[in-house]
């Protein structure tokens, strides 16, 4: 069965989201991932500490693993306390990964983490998404469309 779109992903709580990933890739297709983490780093994201704005997603053999993801050390962790940046395992079907693989050999594209969120049950996910470089005129493109919403919505409020 296919999984649900990023709309339909059920976020309860966001910890870490990349907003510059929208600026600088083109999104083609999202996907839901878990991610293999230790105690002291579910408790740090847990009290909403946690960055994914250098990170990125790379697939290793039949693994994917996202890399340069900073979760910082727990406060009350003692001498078993985790790596902030190490490589974590991210949860997916293998058709998914081999999918993911083909796009990021063939088509060019790369794999980004957009937000660090936990759903509904408590499990810590990774929403990823399979994008495509943007180039200078493209966010040229992006950043005039966005301010031209801005105007249209800023005449709308004051015509009525």
């Amino acid at each position: 069965m296919a999984r649900p779109k990023h709309s339909t992903f059920d976020k309860k709580k966001t910890v870490a989201e990349n907003r510059r990933a929208r600026f600088d890739y083109h999104i083609e297709d999202t996907f839901e991932a878990g991610i293999a983490l230790t105690g002291t780093e579910v408790k740090s994201l847990r009290f909403g500490e946690g960055s994914i704005t250098e990170a990125y997603a790379e697939i290793k053999g039949e693994e994917a693993w996202l890399i340069n993801s900073n979760i910082p050390e727990f406060s009350h962790g003692n001498r078993f306390n985790h790596v902030p940046k190490r490589p974590r395992k991210l949860l997916l079907h293998e058709r998914e990964i081999s999918r993911l693989q083909g796009a990021v050999e063939r088509k060019g594209m790369t794999l980004v983490p957009l937000s660090v969120y936990f759903n509904s049950r408590g499990r810590a996910k990774v929403e990823l998404a399979l994008a495509k470089g943007k180039q200078a005129h493209d966010k040229r493109a992006s950043i005039k469309d966005r301010d031209w919403k801005r105007d249209q919505a800023r005449i709308m409020r004051e015509k009525g």
